[in-house]
């Protein structure tokens, strides 16, 4: 598995991220699985509203045709209930059904009272993909912003990168932000917001209201890698509107080995349209020494230096020298 390394300063803000989203999950108390739907709760928000596939139990005194059944809302939204018939049950609360239930009830049973329990919440689908720490299906149980569907979704990775698209369904409306857009079929609204303006607040306009069916994607940040004789090879992250440079990223691989070519080295850049990178040479050494002007290197940029055959011979002869030399010293002894 590949690895990624961050400065300190960046670090430092992914982490304070993925804490922050932590500690606020933590808060909401929320522990829906990734396949859907959770078990019964008594927390269910007041502002929940029913819909297809949503399963509820009933409890009514004096009547145990229905009491204490599960029963699954159809696709067309309706229950259908010995004595009370056909119900139409989406869009209500549970609070607004259990009044609805009572009102038919009361033409068989004196003062009837009705709980409702939403014993799984499957109507209200929101996927969060990408680099989240739990990526998949969570349930809106009622009104949640982007900020609270991320938390339930445990987060951000570290890699994760600085914007977060989300898809609507157009039946839902279009999404309340300046750069939304229709895409090609005509059939979802598309738009993007900054990480960094959710976390500090800075537009609190952006932190919508997600809707049932959204999808909420958080892609991966823009990497370059550093392979070959350095002390620390992996990807490294790019900060938002950062550019990196041959010699930044030098710096963060920690340095050329002792047995890198530095003057060899070169970087293999993706060429658009094409499976294909191209070779960019590029001299370290003279960088290092100001002969050159430092290169500017661009997201999924690879920076290869190889080594020095002559260092790495002149690396192994000096290692058996110290061996002889152990072992010269051990036989005298």
């Amino acid at each position: 598995m590949s690895k990624f390394f961050l400065s300190k300063p960046m670090l430092i803000f992914r982490l304070s991220l993925v804490l922050l989203f932590g500690l606020f999950a933590l808060a909401q108390n929320s522990t829906a699985p990734l396949t859907g739907h959770i078990e019964a709760t008594s927390n269910v928000p007041v502002n929940y509203t029913l819909g297809p596939n949503d399963q509820i139990t009933l409890s009514v005194a004096d009547l145990d045709e229905i009491s204490n059944k599960p029963m699954r809302i159809d696709m067309r939204g309706d229950l259908n209930l010995p004595l009370a018939g056909r119900i139409h049950a989406e869009g209500l609360t549970p609070d607004q059904l259990e009044s609805e239930l009572e009102s038919i009830l009361k033409k068989d049973l004196r003062d009837p009272h009705v709980v409702v329990t939403v014993s799984e919440f499957r109507s209200q689908p929101v996927s969060v993909l990408g680099n989240v720490v739990s990526p998949g299906v969570h349930q809106l149980e009622g009104r949640k912003t982007l900020f609270e569907m991320l938390s339930l979704a445990g987060g951000l990775r570290p890699d994760a990168g600085y914007s977060v698209k989300i898809t609507r369904n157009l039946r839902w409306g279009r999404i309340p932000l300046s750069d939304a857009h229709d895409d090609s079929s005509g059939q979802f609204s598309v738009a993007s917001v900054s990480v960094r303006n959710i976390m500090n607040g800075t537009i609190p306009a952006e932190n919508i209201i997600i809707k049932p069916e959204d999808t909420i994607t958080v892609p991966k940040a823009d990497m370059i890698y550093v392979i070959g004789s350095v002390r620390r090879p992996g990807g490294y992250v790019m900060g938002q509107d950062q550019t990196i440079s041959a010699l930044q990223i030098l710096a963060l691989a920690e340095g050329m080995d002792h047995t890198a070519s530095g003057s060899r080295a070169r970087v293999m850049r993706v060429v658009p349209g094409s499976p294909n990178r191209t070779e960019i040479a590029v001299n370290l050494d003279k960088l290092m020494r100001g002969k050159e002007p430092d290169m500017q290197l661009r997201s999924d940029d690879i920076l290869f230096i190889p080594s020095s055959a002559a260092k790495t011979v002149l690396m192994r002869t000096a290692d058996a020298s110290t061996t002889l030399a152990q072992v010269a010293i051990y036989a005298a002894h």
